[in-house]
């Protein structure tokens, strides 16, 4: 199995997405307020099958689009993009702020493997 490559950092259009995605959980200013932190947090590393267990989504299969696209990325070795973790304030869930799909494509690939993360 190869390695899968991953960028140094997010991309920077992660940042506009996960606040897009953030808006629809909480207001703005606090959506605003994550984005800004992820962009200062340091990068960290969890496994795909704990990230998947932790934000208690549904594991989408190859037969999605955005999963198969990433997991062709892996097999021709193209570098993926960080995910953006946000925890909840209750403790409870992290929510995928973006990266939901590259996490559903490491975790078909191997659910062993380290996802370099951003967590705020």
């Amino acid at each position: 199995m190869k390695p899968i490559k991953w960028l140094s950092a997010p991309e920077d259009h992660d940042y506009p997405a996960a606040l897009s995605y953030l808006m629809l959980l909480v207001p703005q200013t606090d959506a605003e307020t994550a984005v800004i932190n992820l962009r200062a947090a340091p990068m960290s590393y969890f496994k795909a099958k704990d990230i998947c267990r932790a934000a208690r989504l549904p594991i989408l299969g190859v037969e999605n689009s955005h999963v198969a696209k990433n997991l062709n990325k892996i097999s021709v070795g193209k570098s993926l993009s960080p995910i953006l973790l946000v925890r909840r304030t209750d403790g409870c869930r992290v929510e995928i702020a973006d990266g939901y799909h590259r996490v559903c494509a490491v975790e078909c690939y191997d659910e062993d493997t380290p996802i370099p993360c951003k967590i705020a």
